[in-house]
């Protein structure tokens, strides 16, 4: 069939079943009802595959609107002969009363009801077992409305003319279940206004129903069909050929653009344009003029063009979404959408695509192992609904929940009751949020922050100190978490991705005790509401997430690498960098601009990178800059290459001395002695005159003033200085530059003539 955007990959199949009844004796027909009435029967097999059994059972549908169960047993005679046993008793049960729609769901044997019950009705379910019992499980009120004076039956076969002039007089209505527990009733509704369609999806697991209300391009009566509905699991679809085609999103129903709402040639499906369709199974539709039976699909290549030219955010945000969901865990389609991502920064405006997709993306990878975890882990950065879609209008209603009646059922019907329990406890407020994650962050001193910097061991030494602070212990625990799971970013460093893209095996303090935070938070969350896996299992799953979040964000990098063609040798800061470089660059600012907002560590080495393509892209007045606001980080690694490997030219020394004058206190300590530079010198000289006097404090100096040099120099406050100095040090203070035993009084006294010297043009020797 002729591709078009989201439109279903369509595959004819069959399905038969196969009575065979025999009249025995002649002339002696027992029958089940009346001749003149109409009745419609369905077998029931919940077991598959049995083997041949001398028992049946069948449900028996009357047109005056009861449903009865009879069991059958055959026995065998003489001459290979099979017949009824006790036929004229034939055992029966009554199943439902009074009934105005009924749903046969042939893979899980069910049955879907409605009772009218005065301005409302009442929807019920029987689910039947292998046992040959059967119970009424469900039971839920719904605000429809419904014509009493027609039996309307689905998925108990299908007679043309007979079901049209029911269709005509009864409600359009089905019930769709996803295998996430989802229960959605999909109706369509009566409209004054002869341009618009309404139509209704109760989403009975989440507690509210949403009417839509759609005007229409073209209103030819000729082409104006009722709305079919198709039922694609984690999606229901709302189709009105030659119209529009609507997907909605089944788990996540209360963010409107997460699902698609298409018309024009985007919802035209060649194949069903001009039928009456029915979806009886998940993922099929029946042609009902031919009686076809087809599978249906959302076609990923045609669903990546929507993305790609979309104009809208909504949309594009839809799409992604059904990329990520419908298709979980596709290599080669998490690398499109990648690519789109990384040519559509600026033009999305109303979400960030970095973030969703990362977001997404751990909440697809994660939620399979863990039942429940769906509940509980984010699945779009947006808190409220962005853009609006033109000519629809939809209207929210809360409606009643479900009452469940069942004993240790599995499978659907545990996966809705955990729904149903999760929505009486305001399910949005169980789903993880790093609000509190991103008070804790900064509410971090600048004192830790900047011990940070200078090294792990020194942190542990500075909380010691301060053991009656109640946030002295809590620290220390996301230190020891950060312990833990820093190791998951050390295996990262060896990977494929690592050889690809020069990510540093460094250590990183400050992402460390932000990824022992989120580590923290999320263990503290998932300990509240999953206490039944264990401990063991919540260590394990935050492990996931954090493993995952980190590969997610390598894989970005690793295709924006090899997409614009660089090489792991780039840092170096020997010649400018390339228009890909330029382009990297960028995209890895955003991607630190989405850690940001959602405050998530990022890789070992990634602000390393990222201020090497800095140093290589921009002038220099933008590369301070965005030293300046954060946008860029200052680390070891790379102002110690920057300080070593440029030569001293006037411009390299301005770009050093601009970079130095920047430095922390405690990195600059470690780096500053890799630039022999005079600039360089006179700067360490002044800081270590600044930290031995203010250890110094008010302390006179008591002793005589000795003589050090063999040759004084002639200039008074200079020797009393060094004189103070050289007393500093022998009362034995702390030495601020531990490793760099030259910093002493004596190198003070000589950057200080070197100094003098420069400034009055003089030589010095």
């Amino acid at each position: 069939i002729e591709e078009c955007y989201l439109k279903p990959v369509l595959f004819s199949v069959s399905k038969y079943l196969t009575l065979l009844i025999e009249i025995h004796p002649i002339n002696n027909v027992r029958v089940l009802k009346a001749v003149d009435s109409c009745v419609r029967v369905q077998f029931l097999y919940p077991v598959e595959d049995r083997n041949a059994s001398t028992e049946s059972r069948l449900l028996l549908v009357s047109e005056d609107k009861y449903v009865e169960q009879f069991d059958i047993r055959v026995v065998a005679e003489e001459e290979q002969k099979v017949v009824i046993e006790k036929s004229g008793q034939l055992p029966r049960a009554k199943v439902a009363d009074d009934l105005v729609w009924a749903q046969w769901d042939m893979m899980e044997q069910r049955l879907f009801y409605i009772v009218p019950k005065e301005s409302k009705s009442t929807l019920r379910c029987v689910q039947f077992y292998p046992d040959e019992n059967f119970n009424s499980i469900l039971e839920s009120h719904l605000d429809i409305s419904v014509n009493d004076t027609q039996l309307k039956l689905v998925n108990f076969g299908y007679d043309y003319c007979q079901d049209q002039d029911v269709a005509s007089k009864s409600l359009n209505l089905q019930v769709f279940t996803s295998k996430a527990g989802g229960l959605c009733v999909c109706c369509s509704l009566a409209s004054d206004t002869p341009d618009e369609i309404m139509y209704s999806i109760y989403f009975l697991h989440k507690g509210y129903n949403k009417t839509f209300t759609v005007s229409l391009e073209r209103t030819e009566s000729h082409q104006l069909k009722e709305v079919a509905f198709m039922n694609l699991d984690y999606y229901v679809a709302a189709y009105l050929p030659g119209q529009f085609l609507h997907l909605l999103n089944i788990q996540h129903p209360d963010l409107l653009c997460h699902s698609l709402f298409l018309t024009g040639e985007d919802a035209r499906i060649d194949t069903l344009q001009n039928c009456s369709v029915r979806s009886p199974l998940m993922s099929t539709v029946l042609d009902c003029k031919t009686g076809s039976l087809f599978a249906v699909s959302i076609n990923d290549s045609t669903l990546l063009q929507l993305l790609q030219k979309s104009k809208q955010d909504s949309e594009r945000l839809a799409a992604l979404h059904c990329a990520l969901l419908y298709f979980q865990h596709t290599e080669d389609l998490e690398m499109q959408i990648i690519r789109w991502i990384s040519e559509n920064l600026s033009t999305c405006h109303s979400f960030d695509p970095i973030q969703e997709f990362i977001i997404a993306s751990l909440y697809c990878r994660m939620c399979p192992e863990t039942q429940n975890l769906d509940k509980l882990l984010p699945y779009t950065s947006l808190l409220d609904p962005i853009g609006v879609v033109p000519g629809v209008i939809c209207a929210t209603d809360i409606i009643s929940l479900p009452v469940l009646e069942f004993q240790n059922s599995k499978g659907f019907w545990e996966k809705l009751n955990s729904n149903l329990e999760s929505v009486k406890y305001a399910e949005p407020h169980l789903h993880y949020h790093n609000n509190v994650l991103r008070r804790e962050w900064r509410n971090l001193s600048e004192e830790v922050i900047g011990l940070l910097l200078c090294s792990f061991v020194d942190f542990c030494l500075f909380t010691n100190q301060r053991e009656e602070k109640r946030t002295t212990a809590y620290l220390r625990n996301i230190f020891e978490n950060a312990k833990k799971y820093v190791l998951v970013s050390i295996v990262f460093s060896f990977s494929y991705f690592a050889r690809l893209v020069p990510l540093f095996e460094e250590e990183d303090y400050q992402q460390q005790l932000l990824m022992g935070l989120m580590v923290a938070q999320l263990k503290d969350h998932l300990m509240r509401h999953l206490q039944y896996v264990g401990k063991k299992k919540i260590d394990q799953i935050v492990l996931d997430y954090v493993a995952n979040l980190l590969n997610l964000i390598h894989r970005i990098m690793k295709e924006v690498w090899r997409r614009y063609q660089l090489h792991s040798c780039v840092f170096c800061f020997d010649e400018r960098g390339s228009a890909g470089e330029f382009a990297v660059f960028h995209i890895m600012s955003r991607i630190l601009e989405a850690a940001n907002g959602m405050c998530m560590p990022l890789p070992p080495g990634f602000h390393t990178l990222h201020l090497g393509l800095g140093v290589r892209c921009l002038p220099l007045h933008t590369l301070l800059h965005y030293i300046d606001i954060g946008v860029l980080q200052l680390t070891e690694t790379c102002v110690r290459k920057l300080l070593k490997d440029l030569d001293d030219t006037e411009q390299n020394e301005k770009l050093k001395f601009s970079i130095v004058m920047r430095l922390p206190e405690a990195l600059g300590q470690k780096v500053r002695q890799f630039w022999n530079h005079p600039i360089n010198a006179n700067l360490i000289a002044r800081k270590y005159v600044k930290i031995l006097l203010e250890n110094l404090g008010n302390r006179q100096c008591s002793k005589s003033i000795p003589e050090r040099f063999s040759v004084p120099v002639e200039f008074l406050p200079l020797n009393y200085l060094t004189s103070m100095l050289t007393e500093i040090e022998n009362q034995g203070s702390a030495h601020p530059y531990e490793k760099q035993d030259h910093v002493n009084a004596r190198f003070v006294e000589e950057m200080a003539l070197k100094h003098t010297m420069t400034l009055l043009g003089l030589k010095y020797s």
